[in-house]
């Protein structure tokens, strides 16, 4: 049987700086700064703060930061002015005490691929958005001379 090799930040360490790996990361304790590799996985004791851009990112733990990855998966918390760009975005709601529960802080998350502005308006075009607005006619009313007197 081959063991898969895997970065690992255990519980209690804490991690400040660059990490950079070339197999996939789980985070259990907590990172500072930039990370790169092929995915990371923050556990439900993890923190990952900073810049990251992977591949997948899987998270059950808190983030804060900026995110790039292909394919996301939110199952914590998701801090203030955290941003998350993926291709695909997956949200699973986690049970505390009875209640269903996602927190998300003051964030901003993009999904998919970056809008092209020419293809949209040619989108918007063709649909009959684009069509220019015309000044509706209106007839001008007589105006009456006053009576000569």
């Amino acid at each position: 049987m081959s063991e898969t090799k895997r970065t690992l930040i255990e519980d209690g360490t804490e991690l400040k700086g660059t990490l950079t790996s070339t197999c996939p990361i789980v985070v259990m304790g907590r990172v500072e700064g930039d990370l790169t590799g092929p995915s990371v996985e923050v556990t439900e004791s993890g923190v990952l703060s900073g810049k990251a851009k992977v591949t997948e990112l899987h998270s059950r733990g808190e983030l804060a930061g900026e995110f790039d990855a292909d394919i996301v998966q939110l199952s914590g918390r998701v801090r203030d002015k955290t941003r998350i760009r993926a291709q695909s975005l997956e949200v699973r709601l986690k049970r505390d005490e009875g209640r269903v529960e996602m927190v998300f802080g003051d964030c901003e998350l993009a999904v998919g691929d970056a809008p092209d502005k020419a293809k949209a308006i040619a989108h918007a075009m063709s649909n009959g958005h684009g069509k220019k607005w015309k000044k509706p006619e209106v007839e001008e009313p007589a105006v009456e001379s006053p009576p000569e007197g």
